[in-house]
């Protein structure tokens, strides 16, 4: 039993008050801790993935064109850009990002001049 109480005050260590010395408390504040990380591991994936949409939005726009256009158009030219990358050609690299967004332009222009097939 000593190796458990150890094990959750040692977690505890840096609570304030009786959360880090008395039992009861710091059972309890060690486990809302580790909810409070479970639910900020799952958080931080969409902020990223929010930040990312915005950088490439931000950078698609100087260019005169929209986010949603953007992405489509990367996917009718078949690059493999995942929006990680996107974002980071968009704020470290205007002049790489110019040609993609071109690329992606190009390739909106040749799906719309093929004749549709029903």
């Amino acid at each position: 039993m000593k190796q458990k109480k150890a094990k959750i005050f040692s977690f505890a260590k840096g609570f304030y008050g009786r959360r880090k010395n008395c039992w009861t408390t710091s059972i309890r504040a060690v486990h809302k801790a580790w909810q409070y990380s479970y639910i900020g591991r799952k958080l931080k994936k969409r902020e990223f993935r929010s930040t990312w949409i915005q950088q490439i939005n931000a950078g698609a726009r100087m260019h005169g064109y929209a986010y949603a256009k953007l992405i489509r158009g990367v996917n009718l030219a078949n690059m493999s850009l995942d929006r990680k990358s996107l974002a980071n050609l968009a704020s470290t690299e205007p002049y790489t990002f110019k040609a993609v967004v071109e690329a992606a332009r190009l390739a909106q222009v040749e799906r719309q001049a093929q004749p549709q097939l029903r």
